[in-house]
């Protein structure tokens, strides 16, 4: 005890190291504690489909593409292997009328009761890339021109096929997206001892992700608008990063909507790495971050203490990529990872995109509610908004930094 007091003393950086080692590693022992509160849903929700039909429930077709390998039970679709090349499929959920926004209220058992509960309504595999972009091209028909857009989900680390499903249809119930809902779904084995497979997955990924980006930009879509979570803006960035330097976008450039990097599970130091050579975007894009989420705290620990993107505390160094961080540190999370605080966001997507839109300014009015605009220290070019929103999903006010508008 006397020798480490003694080092602690004459090394604070060294004390200061050792200090958050041991925070990880406690993290790393009461983490499977925190996870068993959380309920997880198996593979039930995938079967068998419900053929009941709830009054005031509401179903969303969902278009997937996957790099998983099909189940073994059809009815389950996909399992957490890695299949062979891209599979495409489609499937109808439907979400329950008494839904509480940012929540996903999971079937106590198979095949759910859609008057209370998420539903999976159908489920089917697709011929090859033909037909999927046949049926998108349909979806897309079916909406009024300039609401033709596409909302791309791609999950994050341990999570299993219907899980990211079902995110992807509260995501899109919840922000009253118009758009169609589609589903990139890589090998996760939804354990949270597969952190290494889930990473090697995410990685032979990006090359597929990429593929389906560039299909969806041949599509009839008029917007791509991707949001992707933790490990998922790993695959997100890198399919991006292919994208710039074989210049597969050329011409479909103005197709890109919103671009939603959340929770996001990339070494800060990589993440600058893939900036520079996809360079600065024209268009802002949204970086989600939350300094209370202990599974990037995980995260930080297996990389050797590297900061991420996801919990970074300099968040206005990340503004020089035309990024908008929205801090959600305040904001109390649906379950005692902190981890998924962005789903709460759909809630208030209208409000905040009318926030968004009108740039960030240094003065006191606001299209919402209320504001506090205040600069950035050491950075004068940088303001940070705090947002009362009127919406009970959100209670807490959540900060925005952003570069000044001019």
């Amino acid at each position: 005890m006397r020798q480490t007091a003694f080092v602690s003393r004459r090394d604070p950086q060294l004390a200061s190291f050792a200090a958050r080692r041991l925070r990880a590693l406690l993290l790393v022992l009461v983490l499977p504690a925190l996870l068993t509160a959380c309920a997880r849903p198996g593979a039930a929700p995938m079967y068998p489909p419900s053929l009941a039909v709830a009054p005031g429930a509401t179903s969303h077709t969902i278009l997937i593409a996957t790099t998983r390998k099909r189940s073994g039970d059809p009815a389950s679709m996909f399992s957490g292997e890695r299949g062979q090349g891209i599979q495409y499929a489609e499937a109808v959920v439907s979400v329950p009328p008494a839904h509480a926004p940012g929540y996903i209220e999971w079937p106590q058992q198979p095949p759910g009761n859609p008057a209370t509960e998420f539903v999976t309504r159908e489920s089917t595999y697709l011929d090859g890339e033909k037909q999927f972009v046949q049926a998108l091209n349909q979806q897309l028909a079916q909406r009024p021109p300039g609401h033709r857009d596409v909302l791309l989900f791609i999950h994050g680390y341990n999570t299993l096929f219907p899980e990211g499903l079902y995110r992807l249809a509260q995501v899109a119930h919840d922000s009253k997206a118009q758009g169609v809902p589609v589903y990139f779904s890589w090998a996760s084995r939804g354990e949270l001892s597969g952190y290494v497979y889930d990473q090697n997955s995410a990685t032979i990924a990006r090359d597929s992700l990429e593929h389906v980006l560039v299909l969806l930009a041949h599509s009839n879509a008029e917007k791509i608008n991707v949001l992707a979570h933790s490990m998922g803006n790993w695959v997100t960035v890198e399919a991006f990063r292919n994208i710039k330097m074989a210049g597969e976008f050329r011409g479909y450039g103005d197709k890109m909507g919103a671009i939603i990097l959340a929770s996001p599970d990339i070494d800060v130091d990589v993440f600058r790495s893939q900036m520079a050579r996809i360079g600065v975007p024209k268009k802002p894009f949204l970086i989600v971050l939350s300094r209370d989420d202990r599974a990037l705290a995980l995260s930080r620990f297996i990389a050797g203490d590297k900061s991420r993107l996801g919990d970074y505390k300099n968040a206005a160094d990340l503004t020089q990529y035309n990024a908008i961080v929205v801090d959600l540190s305040d904001v109390k999370g649906e379950n005692p990872l902190n981890h998924d605080k962005f789903a709460e966001l759909a809630a208030i997507a209208p409000q905040l995109k009318q926030v968004l839109e009108s740039g960030v300014h240094t003065g006191e009015t606001s299209p919402v509610e209320k504001v506090a605009n205040a600069p950035v220290d050491a950075a004068p070019d940088v303001v940070k908004t705090v947002l009362s929103l009127p919406v009970a999903a959100v209670a807490a006010p959540i900060v925005i930094i952003a570069r000044a508008a001019q």
